[in-house]
């Protein structure tokens, strides 16, 4: 998938903005003028008999200045608008090449994934638990206690593949025949998207698979 634009914040906070300002006062200026122009046109032009009264004026003054202020206000919400949705999308772009580490199901399509586990105190034995996507249990494996990483390849113990599709894998630690509770495993990949819905950050991985921003518990540079 094609990456998200990065977008300068720098560029987006000062250069639009700036001309937009510009523009607004320009506007507002001339309008202003033609204002003045036209309330003169009506004083000159009044019946002698019957003027106008200053109040009038006053009125009309007041109105225009009011109407002013408005165009003000909803020109600077929208310069307000423009610049958090700029600003959303430069840190949507954060996301965009980074190798990211979340408990969430994992998308199985052939090749061997590492995942990260860890097993609380006490645990002498492990077994990783992998569920389908309709939650039955496809697969146990024994696993060395002490494990912080294991190697997910689909491979069942009777040497079957599993179907290409959507996992969860979690490790369940015992001490002696003590249960002591089963932990979700981590997946980490390459973040080659980041999209924004519903005011949800929504990370597309290389895998294919979508996971939500909220459930990254790491993030690192994979050139460093």
């Amino acid at each position: 998938m094609t990456p998200i634009q990065t977008i300068s914040p720098a560029f987006a906070s000062s250069a639009a903005p700036a001309a937009t300002d510009t523009a607004q006062k320009t506007t507002l200026n001339s309008d202003f003028e033609t204002f003045l122009k036209m309330l003169t046109v009506q004083m000159q032009n009044q019946d002698p008999l019957n003027p106008i009264e200053s109040s009038e004026y006053a009125v009309q003054l007041a109105t225009f200045s009011s109407v002013e202020q408005q165009v003000l206000t909803n020109d600077l919400l929208t310069v307000l608008d423009n610049r958090m949705g700029m600003m959303g999308m430069a840190q949507l772009s954060g996301w965009v090449g980074m190798e990211a580490t979340a408990s969430t199901p994992i998308a199985f399509n052939g090749p061997s994934q590492t995942l990260r586990v860890s097993l609380p105190n006490g645990a002498d034995r492990a077994e990783m638990v992998v569920h389908d996507a309709s939650g039955e249990v496809v697969m146990r494996r024994a696993v060395p206690a002490g494990v912080t990483t294991l190697e997910f390849d689909g491979l069942q113990p009777d040497g079957r593949l599993l179907p290409f599709g959507t996992y969860k894998v979690e490790l369940e630690s015992f001490s002696g025949d003590l249960p002591l509770g089963a932990v979700p495993a981590e997946s980490h990949g390459l973040v080659v998207e980041a999209q924004n819905r519903n005011g949800e950050t929504l990370l597309v991985m290389q895998s294919g698979q979508t996971v939500p921003a909220s459930d990254v518990t790491s993030l690192r540079d994979p050139d460093l």
